[in-house]
C-alpha cells in the first residue's frame, strides 16, 4: 500500500526536533524496511474519543498511544476544564492498570495537568477504575481520568476521561473535548513539565472510603454469616482487581477466598493468557482448575483494571461451566430486586437501567417485582448519565451489560467488577443457605420468565481497510435488512443512527428516544433480537444474537437450551456471518 499525502505529511511533521530521538528513529526504521502498511495503520488518522475514551496500540505515530498524542489529549483537556470551570480550584484524579506504560503515562498525565494549574490526585500504585471513579467525587474533583486498555491484547493501552459525577464523559462534553484536543497541533504545545507542588498521591485513605461505601450494598449479612466458609477462587488476571476484589470480599465477611497465584502479581504482559478478558474461557482456565482441585463453590475474575466480572459455577452434572454477561446481570438484578423485596428495602421510585443489546430478562424482572426498567445505548457512560438525570427523583438500584459489566448503588458512576464480585458471592452465600448452587439459582430464574439466550460474533477488521469494511457491512444491513431470521418474519428494523424505529408491517415509524449510535436491530416476529454494532474502542463489529424459549419446567432446561442455540446458529448461518 503506497502512502498517501495526508499520511506522509504526518510522518513527516513526526521527524521534527518537536518529538525525540527514541520515536523519530522508531518512524525510521518502518520507513527503511519499507513497513508502509503499517506506517499507514500508524499515521492515516488520530486517536479520537470512543465509547470508552482514547484507546490504541502502543507505539509512535498520530494513531498510537504514546506520550504526544496522550500530552495532546491531556493538554486539550486542561484548556476545556479551564473553559468549564472558570475562576475556581480544577481537582483531577488519575489512576491507572497493570499495562506495560501505565505508570509512565499516569505520570505524563499529571505532569500536563499540573503544568496547567490544576491540582492533581495520582493513586500511588495501579488502582481499579470504579475506585478512580469513587475517588472523583470523593475528592470533589472536576474531572479524572484512568490509563487503562480494559480487556483489549497487551499491545494497547488507553486513557478513559471522566466528569465531575464520576462518570466518563458524554455529549457534549466528549465532542468539546475533541474540537480542544484539535486545536493542540504540536507537542510543543504541551506543558509536559509539570509542577510537582500541585500533584498529591492518594492511595489507602481511598480504598477506606471505598470499602466503607461497599459494605452497605449487602443485603443478607446473616446469609453471609452462616456461609462465610464459602468456596471462593479469585483470579485479577494479572490486574489492579487485586487491590480491592479480596478486601471487598474480605469486607462483605467471607473467610474462604483462595486467589490464584498464578495470576496475581500484576503484569502488563498477561503472561499466562492470550487476552486479559474473562469473557474468554482460556483466560479463567487456571482459576476453573483450581477451582475444581480445591471443590469450590464459585470462580470469580476480573479484567485488568477490575470493571468486568467474570463467574465460574458448577452445574447440575457437576462439570464447571462459565455464566456469559446476560446471565451474570440477570441473576444479579434477580437476586438484588428480590432480596430488596424480602427485606422490606424496596422503594416506589426504585429504577434499574441495562443497554439496548442486553438480554430483555432484565426488563422482564424489572417488572415482576414492580420496578421501573430503562434501556440505554451502548456503554456505561449512559447507564451513568441516567443515574445523573433521575437521581433527585427515582432511586437507581443496579444496571448491567452484557459485556460482563455491572453496578450496584451510585458511589461509583461506571462499571464495577468489585462491588460485583461481593453481591456474587453474597448471592451464591444464599443460595447455598438453601441448598442450591448458582446454576440452580439461573434455572430457576429462566423457569419462572422463559429461557433467554445469548451469543455475540465479533468480526476484526484491522487497518484503514477494516474500517470501510466495517461501514459497507452497516450500509448494506440498511439498505437490504433481512426479511426472515430463522423462520420467524422480521417485523422491525430500529436504526438508532438516524433514531428511527420502523414497523414493517404498518410502515409506521417511531423515534428510539435516544441520541445516535450507529447500531442496527431487527426484530422477530418470534420476539428475537439480532443487533450489528461496530466497536468504539476496538477494530471490529459485532453482532449480537438473543432469542427466547419458553420454559416449562427446569427438567427441560438442557433440551430448551439447545434448541435455542440451535436457532441462533442458523441465524448466524443465513445473515452469513460465518
Amino acid at each position: 500500500m503506497a502512502l498517501t499525502p495526508d499520511v506522509q505529511q504526518r510522518i513527516d511533521s513526526w521527524l521534527t526536533p518537536a518529538y525525540d530521538a527514541d520515536t523519530q528513529a522508531e518512524i525510521k526504521q518502518l520507513q527503511a524496511s519499507g513497513q508502509d502498511d503499517a506506517l499507514t495503520d500508524a499515521f492515516y488518522r488520530s486517536l479520537e474519543f470512543g465509547t470508552g475514551g482514547l484507546r490504541g496500540i502502543m507505539g509512535a505515530g498520530s494513531n498510537r498511544m504514546n506520550r504526544y498524542t496522550l500530552g495532546m489529549a491531556t493538554q486539550g483537556l486542561s484548556n476545556y476544564l479551564h473553559q468549564s470551570f472558570p475562576d475556581q480550584e480544577i481537582k483531577v484524579a488519575i489512576a491507572h492498570d497493570s499495562r506495560n506504560n501505565s505508570r509512565l503515562f499516569a505520570e505524563t498525565v499529571a505532569n500536563v495537568f499540573s503544568g496547567n494549574g490544576i491540582t492533581v490526585y495520582l493513586f500511588e500504585d495501579l488502582r481499579p477504575t470504579p475506585e478512580l471513579s469513587f475517588a472523583i467525587r470523593h475528592l470533589g474533583c472536576q474531572s479524572g481520568c484512568v490509563i487503562t486498555a480494559s480487556h483489549n491484547p497487551k499491545e494497547y493501552n488507553g486513557f478513559k476521561v471522566y466528569w465531575n459525577d464520576g462518570s466518563q464523559v458524554v455529549a457534549p462534553h466528549d465532542k468539546n473535548i475533541i474540537v480542544e484536543v484539535n486545536k493542540i497541533t504540536s507537542p510543543t504545545e504541551v506543558k509536559f513539565e509539570g509542577d510537582a507542588s500541585r500533584i498529591h498521591r492518594i492511595g489507602k485513605e481511598l480504598d477506606d472510603a471505598y470499602l466503607t461505601e461497599l459494605k452497605k450494598l449487602s443485603i443478607n449479612p446473616e446469609a453471609i454469616k452462616q456461609q462465610h466458609d464459602l468456596g471462593i477462587v479469585y483470579t485479577p488476571i494479572h490486574g489492579s482487581g487485586i487491590k480491592l476484589v479480596p478486601p471487598g470480599l474480605a469486607a462483605f465477611g467471607f473467610t474462604n477466598v483462595r486467589v490464584v497465584e498464578a495470576q496475581a502479581t500484576p503484569d502488563g504482559n498477561f503472561p499466562t493468557v492470550q487476552s486479559p478478558n474473562p469473557e474468554e474461557k482460556s483466560a479463567m482456565q487456571l482459576a476453573l482448575d483450581q477451582a475444581k482441585a480445591q471443590n469450590a463453590d464459585i470462580v470469580l475474575a476480573t479484567d485488568p483494571d477490575a470493571d468486568r466480572v467474570g463467574v465460574g459455577v458448577k452445574n447440575g452434572a457437576g462439570e464447571w461451566v462459565l455464566l456469559n454477561g446476560n446471565q451474570t446481570a440477570a441473576l444479579l438484578t434477580h437476586y438484588i430486586l428480590s432480596a430488596r423485596a424480602q427485606a422490606h428495602k424496596a422503594q416506589p421510585n426504585d429504577f434499574i437501567v441495562y443497554t439496548i443489546v442486553t438480554s430483555e430478562i432484565l426488563g422482564d424482572i424489572a417488572r415482576h417485582y414492580g420496578v421501573k426498567s430503562y434501556r440505554t445505548l451502548t456503554g456505561f457512560k449512559y447507564i451513568a448519565g441516567l443515574i445523573r438525570e433521575l437521581g433527585s427523583e427515582q432511586n437507581y438500584i443496579c444496571g448491567g451489560e452484557e459485556s460482563y459489566g455491572f453496578l450496584i448503588g451510585d458511589f461509583v458512576r461506571d462499571k464495577d467488577a468489585v462491588s460485583a464480585c461481593a453481591l456474587v458471592a453474597e448471592m451464591a452465600a444464599v443460595a447455598k443457605a438453601k441448598g442450591r448452587s448458582l446454576y440452580e439459582e439461573m434455572e430457576q430464574m429462566y423457569a419462572e420468565y422463559g429461557l433467554y439466550v445469548e451469543d455475540l460474533i465479533s468480526l476484526t477488521k484491522k487497518g484503514q481497510r477494516g474500517a470501510e469494511e466495517i461501514k459497507e457491512m452497516m450500509a448494506e444491513l440498511r439498505k437490504n435488512p433481512p426479511a426472515t431470521l430463522a423462520g420467524s418474519p422480521v417485523v422491525e428494523v430500529r436504526d438508532y443512527d438516524n433514531g428511527q424505529i420502523r414497523n414493517l408491517r404498518t410502515s409506521e415509524v417511531e423515534s428510539t428516544g435516544l441520541e445516535s449510535s450507529n447500531v442496527l436491530q431487527f426484530i422477530t416476529e418470534a420476539g428475537d433480537k439480532i443487533s450489528a454494532r461496530p466497536s468504539g474502542t476496538e477494530p471490529k463489529i459485532k453482532f449480537y444474537f438473543s432469542v427466547k424459549e419458553p420454559l416449562s419446567s427446569i427438567a427441560d432446561y438442557e433440551v430448551t437450551h439447545k434448541k435455542a442455540e440451535a436457532k441462533i446458529k442458523r441465524i448466524i448461518e443465513e445473515m452469513q456471518l460465518k
